[in-house]
């Protein structure tokens, strides 16, 4: 028996006021997945990622999360079921020191001790940044606390946007070696990336996104060979 998707969008449309952005968005990530979701600058891949947490209502198309329709369902409930997103920009709160910051995922209803335990595990660098404020800390040591705090959550979904922004190549690939641990542990994951070679070597499917649709996904290495045109937007 096939297990259902953790996520699964069926020919969502959704956009900003009056502006559609995606046009008929189907995207699949099946359980203990890494899925890339690559495309160029504009082309809604941001926007796929708001609606599938439920920062976004579609106008049309369904959301199912592990076989269940959520459409329509909001953020919070969402994130009490298990889905997770660590948005562009990292999102941790930079006055606020490191414990303080993993405090705030304690609404979950998991001790602060054990959200330190799991992060530290996960990301040794943090522990002796503990009482630092979170602005002062470096881009990789940012981006190590905020997925600290998503995985506080023991959430069956993780989204994450433009993980490797500004990183350099050693931080980005001791993140993904993280990503590729996490999917091993059992945890669905859904990646938007501008640097496609960064994600491809740990995805087990890539989605090529287009003008607010999914052009193509499967293989990350037969989509490789689709990516160039897709940056350059040629149809």
């Amino acid at each position: 028996m096939t297990a259902d998707p953790v996520l699964e969008l069926s020919g969502i449309r959704a956009g900003y006021g009056p502006i559609e952005v995606l046009h008929g968005c189907d995207l699949t990530v099946g359980p203990s997945q890494v899925v890339a979701l690559l495309g160029p600058n504009g082309a809604g891949k941001t926007t796929t990622l708001a609606v599938a947490s439920g920062q976004i209502a579609p106008t049309a198309g369904t959301i199912a999360l592990c076989g269940r329709n959520v459409t329509g369902v909001r953020s919070d409930a969402l994130a009490r079921a298990g889905v997770c997103l660590v948005p562009e920009g990292r999102g941790v709160f930079p006055n606020l020191t490191v414990t303080e910051n993993l405090r705030m995922a304690t609404f979950s209803g998991t001790s602060l001790s054990e959200i330190e335990e799991r992060a530290y595990t996960q990301f040794p660098a943090l522990r002796d940044r503990r009482s630092q404020t979170a602005g002062t800390l470096s881009g990789g040591e940012q981006q190590m606390l905020a997925m600290s705090r998503a995985l506080a959550t023991d959430p069956a979904l993780v989204m994450l946007d433009e993980l490797s922004m500004g990183l350099a190549p050693l931080i980005v690939e001791e993140l993904y070696g993280r990503v590729a641990q996490l999917a091993a542990d059992g945890v669905s994951i859904l990646i938007v990336e501008q640097f496609a070679p960064a994600v491809l070597g740990v995805a087990d499917s890539a989605a090529i996104m287009v003008h607010g649709r999914i052009v193509e996904q499967g293989d990350p290495g037969d989509i490789a060979d689709h990516l160039t045109a897709a940056y350059l937007a040629i149809d």
